[in-house]
């Protein structure tokens, strides 16, 4: 893995890679408040019919340039809630 960084830098378009390893999708938006410094989750583009899912803050481990880890395997993902904005 590389070096982690910051929720501040992700942009639309990294990857998303569950537990297990599996790329499951990309990041569609970052949800948080960059003043307060506070991190809320994401919502991201996942499965073969780019599924919008909100993957919440409690579920994101590492993030590296380019890819956010998941806590959660893949097959978890499709139960997550639709997006929210």
């Amino acid at each position: 893995m590389a070096d982690p960084v910051s929720w501040k830098v992700v942009e639309p378009g990294w990857r998303v890679v569950s537990s297990d390893g599996q790329s499951i999708g990309t990041v569609h938006e970052v949800l948080g408040d960059l003043e307060a410094d506070i991190f809320d989750g994401l919502n991201a583009n996942t499965g073969r019919l780019l599924e919008r899912r909100y993957i919440p803050s409690e579920q994101v481990g590492e993030i590296e340039e380019g890819a956010i880890h998941l806590t959660i395997p893949a097959d978890a993902v499709s139960e997550l809630d639709p997006p929210v904005s």
